[in-house]
């Protein structure tokens, strides 16, 4: 049995983090938008062109109404009107011209953008040690990889252009409206204060809620996938009712927190439409008695409340952007939340290298303690010394939960070891680069994970150096597929070629286990790990698989993890796991003959072996 760390959540999310600095906080995608960047302020300079131009046309307007329009019946009106109709709509055309160009610019490099993110976040999970995965739920990833690289993108094409250009677009909007009439303008601009008071207000309360919101939509994301994966399961014990359930209560939680966001996103709607309206009422009351006065022609007070109204939309919009720009934050925060974890298992600076191993590994005081072990707990593996020589086979043996998945783990630097050293060939494993030692060791575990790729791929998934469909690959594939006693696949519909399913859960347990074997045999490694890959098949295929991998385990080293008599019988030696600490290694028969707690060990082995041989027998 696969022994792992106790599973805890991400790191928790408060208050002051969510409400970290908007502009630190997405300023962080400068490297990835960078090469976007010309385009982005193409499209920015088009949108804002866009805006000017829209401010422009009421200033048309203006001259219209105190020109040819205030003569209507002289000779020259007509003649003078039909100019500021076509500018007016050439002025038209511009923008709409603009508004495309605005759209043509950013819309390619947001994707760019989406593409390497997300493609550095893959990188970054592949690079993570297994510790990292063993706390982090595959849902919470999933929504960072996805669903929040997806809200920085719409943010980068449309969000951040929009926020910049209409902001702008008030700004010169509002001196427009200043030059025009001051006490207009003065009006305009005090009543459009409570705005931008209500918006840091807003922003300090829709920050927690959006995280926490992103939060959730991960979680449900990790219960459907749970729920996914584990189908058979639930369906077999009649569960169904209780996962949905706990889904539903989940969902509801989620829905409560989008309930709270819309209803900070109604009250900033609330000033944005609010505001405007009061600031026309007060503006249209004083521009009418200031035009009664003759402070102001008709033209101008038009000119006035046009240009009010083109700005009208750079307002209101100023609430769906911030919204926008904050989930963007959000969405950022949570996607370094990955990037920023430490990795503890590196590469070293100058790596050493094996020009030609021999396979010797040996395990030199080795503890091992999971780092979110309790400090009260002891090592569960504390100071275990063993040596393998070069071709030697060597079973571990040992009662379940004593270690024997974790110290198998520590050769390819899954984990690091907490003190001692793992040496192969007398070179420590974290003194080689982590590409290097696991191209010289295999590893085969018990819980066999295939991918959604053909059979073929899954087999020969560690000899990358293999041309596709070259005959030295056939032969690699053909060779592991016989000595794994895989022969099975040849009865699928394409053969080798066929694609296993997810997980390869289209696949028998036994069968599973099959391919995994090959897949480490196929590998061709110096050291060969196998974590019990055999607990899933019959007595007799495994006899079958046994046989054969005595041929290949002939010059090669090999750990073995024996939950079965019958698998201890493969090694040259076995090594017995007690404690947390090697307490005895020889051949089988003379730790039968030397050690109490070896022979309660096999005993227990041979009596959960004859169980399983009474259960085959009676299905059969």
């Amino acid at each position: 049995m696969t022994t792992t760390a106790p599973p805890a959540p991400p790191p928790p999310t408060n208050d002051a983090a969510a409400r970290r600095n908007t502009f630190r906080s997405l300023q962080r995608l400068y490297p990835y938008a960078k090469p976007a960047l010309p385009r982005i302020y193409l499209g920015m300079v088009a949108a804002l062109l866009a805006g000017l131009v829209a401010l422009a046309i009421p200033q048309v307007l203006a001259w219209l109404v105190d020109g040819p329009l205030s003569n209507v019946g002289s000779g020259d009106s007509a003649s003078q009107i039909w100019p500021a109709v076509w500018i007016v709509f050439a002025l038209g055309v511009v923008e709409a011209i603009m508004i495309a160009l605005r759209r043509w610019f950013v819309l390619t490099p947001g994707t760019h953008i989406e593409a390497r993110m997300r493609n550095h976040l893959y990188a970054r999970l592949q690079d993570l040690p297994v510790s990292f995965h063993d706390r982090w739920p595959s849902g919470q990833l999933l929504s960072r990889a996805v669903s929040d690289l997806n809200l920085i993108r719409r943010w980068v094409s449309f969000g951040l252009v929009l926020l910049v250009v209409n902001f702008l677009t008030i700004v010169v909007g509002v001196v427009i409206l200043l030059w025009m009439h001051w006490l207009l303008g003065v009006i305009f601009v005090v009543c459009s204060i409570p705005i931008w008071i209500y918006g840091y207000v807003f922003e300090e309360k829709y920050s927690v809620i959006a995280r926490r919101s992103q939060d959730q939509a991960g979680d449900l994301a990790t219960a459907v996938e749970e729920s996914v994966h584990g189908i058979r399961v639930l369906k077999a014990f009649g569960r169904g009712s209780f996962a949905l359930k706990n889904f539903s209560s989940q969902a509801e939680s989620l829905r409560g927190t989008e309930i709270e966001k819309a209803r900070a996103i109604a009250g900033i709607w609330l000033w944005l439409l609010l505001v405007p309206d009061v600031a026309f009422a007060l503006c249209l009351v004083v521009g009418v008695w200031l035009t009664s006065q003759g402070a102001l022609s008709g033209g101008e007070l038009l000119a006035f409340f046009a240009t009010a109204t083109v700005l009208r939309f750079p307002v209101e919009s100023i609430g769906f952007l911030l919204s926008m720009t904050f989930d963007a934050r959000t969405a950022t925060d949570r996607f370094f939340d990955i990037l920023d974890t430490p990795n503890e298992i590196t590469d070293p600076a100058d790596p050493a290298t094996l020009a030609a191993p021999l396979g010797r590994l040996a395990f030199d005081n080795v503890h091992f303690r999971y780092p979110d072990s309790p400090e009260r707990f002891p090592d569960l593996l504390d100071g275990i010394d063993l040596v393998l020589e070069p071709g030697e086979t060597m079973a571990l043996v040992g009662l379940t939960g004593s270690g024997k998945s974790t110290l198998t783990a520590l050769t390819t630097r899954l984990y690091d070891v907490t003190a001692g050293s793992v040496t192969l060939d007398g070179v420590d494993v974290r003194a080689l680069s982590r590409e290097e030692l696991r191209r010289h060791l295999a590893m085969a575990f018990e819980d066999a994970t295939l991918f959604s790729a053909s059979v073929r791929d899954n087999v020969l998934l560690g000899r990358a150096e293999l041309a596709e469909n070259s005959p030295e690959a056939d032969a690699a594939l053909a060779q592991a597929l016989q000595i794994a006693q895989a022969g099975f696949v040849h009865d699928l519909p394409l053969g080798v070629d066929t694609l296993v399913g997810e997980e390869g859960m289209s696949l028998s347990g036994g069968q599973r286990q099959r391919l995994a074997l090959a897949r480490a045999v196929a590998a061709r490694p110096s050291v060969l790990i196998l974590d019990d890959p055999l607990s899933a098949l019959d007595v007799n295929t495994e006899s079958l698989v046994e046989n054969a991998l005595r041929e290949v385990l002939v010059d090669t080293t090999a750990l073995i993890v024996a939950h079965r008599p019958s698998t201890v019988m493969l090694a040259d030696r076995v090594a017995l796991l007690e404690d947390g600490r090697i307490t005895a290694v020889g051949t089988h028969s003379e730790l039968l003959r030397t050690s109490p707690h070896y022979t309660f060990v096999i005993s227990s082995l041979e009596d959960e072996e004859r169980r399983e041989s009474i259960r085959a027998e009676e299905v059969l």
